[in-house]
């Protein structure tokens, strides 16, 4: 279960779909349409039932429509938060040790 984006140019809005794995959102071959969301509005409608049905029959939720459920309170679990990995720090004498030596 994911966005689609639809709309035009500067202008968004998205439609929430069911889409099988192989294919992409841009295809338009969506299994099913469950609502839509307008991010200028901010309006967000869905269909609480048949979100409900496709999440028992074991679909995967993006990250944006999981947290999306959670604020209409149709599924109960905490907000998924995406972060960045973190780059640790690569010390000067590491960089020394990788360069091979020359005789």
């Amino acid at each position: 279960m994911r966005l689609q984006r639809i709309g035009r140019k500067n202008s968004p809005s998205y439609r929430v779909v069911v889409v099988d794995s192989r294919q992409g959102p841009k295809s338009g071959k969506f299994v099913d349409m469950l609502g839509s969301y307008n991010p200028r509005a901010g309006e967000f409608s869905i269909n609480g039932d048949k979100a409900k049905e496709w999440i028992a029959k074991g679909t995967q939720l993006s990250p944006t429509v999981h947290n999306m459920l959670v604020s209409k309170k149709i599924i109960d679990k905490a907000k998924i938060t995406k972060q960045a990995p973190k780059k640790e720090a690569v010390k000067a004498s590491e960089v020394v040790e990788a360069v091979p030596a020359t005789a």
